[in-house]
């Protein structure tokens, strides 16, 4: 039973991590980073109140604080450049950059985690990789200058991402899947509500709050769910089969940037979409427990 939930979790999590991300370029080209950022945090920690109540007590351990702070503020960097990454690129193309989050994932697990990946199974996370840099790559004749816009800042963003999961893992098993989501939340809440006070925005962000107030709550509610069912995915499974099974949402999203946001990409990138997903899918069906 909990191989099936775990399982169910992360495809939930894969539709509304592609999802939410459509959602968030969508808000950030209408405001900024940080404003989306607080919207999404107060969205979250509001919501989550109720729920996280009974598993308050866990924080009476300065480990566990000191774990879920940590998360907090790798999550606030994390976000910022995964916002900007969003906002600057195509959705098609930074999508399946982020892909490099799983094999920070993977590596994370297999050195703290004590989880194993055989390997032929790297191997696969290398296929991945070259999918990547084809997705990344708008012409080979000038690749240094012509990597489409938004992917430095993608590939940044992944690392953090990687990080992230697997503190959010830690934080699930240690402390409680809920928690895990809602004291990060409340952390980088603060820290951007403080920026935009100090940037004298507080009229504006309210302003853009009443204006955009439906995309902005669905865009709260949808990735605070993603993560959600991420922490209860990796609650009690192998962390590198539950991300590589989530890294299959730009699959979602590339339909998405493409179909809505009348994106075009090369055929050559379309080919480094299939390396990069079917190596993915691969990975989830064959990875070690």
């Amino acid at each position: 039973m909990i191989f099936e939930l775990s399982i169910i979790f992360a495809f939930c999590a894969m539709l509304a991590w592609a999802v939410g991300d459509f959602l968030i370029q969508r808000s950030t080209r209408k405001v900024g980073n940080i404003e989306i950022m607080a919207i999404i945090g107060i969205v979250g920690s509001i919501g989550l109140m109720p729920f996280v109540i009974p598993d308050l007590k866990y924080l009476s351990s300065i480990q566990n604080i000191v774990l879920v702070a940590v998360l907090g503020i790798i999550t606030f960097v994390m976000s910022v450049v995964d916002f900007e990454a969003l906002k600057e690129g195509k959705l098609s193309i930074v999508e399946v950059i982020l892909e490099i989050e799983l094999p920070v994932t993977v590596v994370l697990s297999v050195i703290f985690f004590r989880e194993s990946l055989l390997l032929y199974q790297f191997a696969i996370i290398l296929l991945m990789l070259l999918g990547l840099i084809l997705i990344a790559t708008k012409s080979f004749s000038h690749w240094k200058t012509k990597l489409e816009r938004g992917a430095i800042l993608a590939l940044l963003a992944a690392v953090l991402m990687g990080m992230t999961n697997f503190l959010t893992a830690e934080s699930s098993r240690n402390v409680s899947p809920l928690l895990a989501v809602w004291v990060p939340w409340v952390i980088f809440t603060v820290i951007s509500i403080v920026v935009i006070i100090k940037r004298g925005d507080v009229k504006r962000f309210g302003s853009n709050l009443l204006q955009f107030k439906w995309l902005f709550l669905f865009t709260g509610i949808i990735d605070t769910v993603s993560w959600i069912f991420y922490a209860y995915a990796t609650h009690n499974y192998n962390v590198a089969i539950i991300t590589a099974i989530t890294e299959c949402y730009p699959a979602v999203a590339m339909f998405l940037g493409i179909w809505l946001n009348k994106e075009h990409i090369r055929w050559y990138q379309y080919v480094g979409a299939v390396l990069a997903l079917v190596g993915s899918i691969i990975l989830a069906l064959t990875a070690s427990v």
